[in-house]
């Protein structure tokens, strides 16, 4: 960040009262990136400890309970 970029923001922020301060901190640490992540070699060894039955139970409450429009909601 250049300098005077910094200054600015500073300046800005210490008009700014705490709670507001707050709430752009949260903003600004939205926007920034997460980074790492798990490579998929790493989660295989996960693989399998879903019993298949469950598995199913769950696929069939997906497709029971998505993609179904409800007119009287709007």
């Amino acid at each position: 960040m250049s300098p005077k970029l910094q200054e600015e923001l500073l300046q800005q922020m210490a008009r700014l009262p705490e709670e507001q301060q707050k709430r752009v901190l949260a903003f600004v640490k939205g926007l920034v990136p997460v980074g790492g992540g798990v490579a998929g070699q790493d989660l295989l060894k996960f693989s399998g400890a879903i019993e298949p039955a469950d598995l199913q139970a769950m696929a069939k409450a997906i497709e029971e309970g998505c993609e179904r429009i409800d007119q009287s909601e709007w």
